[in-house]
């Protein structure tokens, strides 16, 4: 008869970091947000994808929201009390993703927008019609 072979999940390592970074990186079709410490390891992050929110839906404000709030309550877990907000994109989650963040009981010290900008890149996608 076969062995059932017990596999455990990777156990989390609660660390004790007072001040960490949120990077907010905000699309047309998602929110990504991700909680690092100052040197860059991450701590946690959450999408409006993984919260369940699929299709234009995930795109909204509300669902960046959730994103940065369920960011936010894993963060502090960890013991982050303050944050530096860096933002990245154009999406429409952006300032409810960093308003969600200081609701949510983090003290966000400094917000900085950090959008890559081309020098003469790639053609931007072209206008909707309709």
């Amino acid at each position: 008869m076969a062995r059932v072979k017990q596999t455990r999940g990777k156990k989390r390592v609660r660390k004790n970091i007072a001040k960490g970074v949120a990077h907010v990186h905000s699309t047309f079709n998602n929110t990504i947000v991700t909680i690092t410490d100052e040197h860059g390891n991450v701590l946690t992050w959450s999408s409006a994808g993984a919260l369940g929110f699929k299709g234009s839906r995930k795109s909204t404000p509300f669902a960046a929201q959730m994103a940065s709030e369920a960011a936010a309550k894993a963060s502090m877990e960890h013991g982050v009390k303050t944050v530096d907000v860096n933002v990245k994109g154009p999406g429409p989650g952006r300032e409810a993703a960093v308003r969600a963040l200081q609701a949510a009981g983090l003290e966000v010290t400094s917000i900085n927008d950090v959008t890559p900008i081309p020098h003469n890149g790639c053609r931007p996608p072209k206008r909707p019609r309709g």
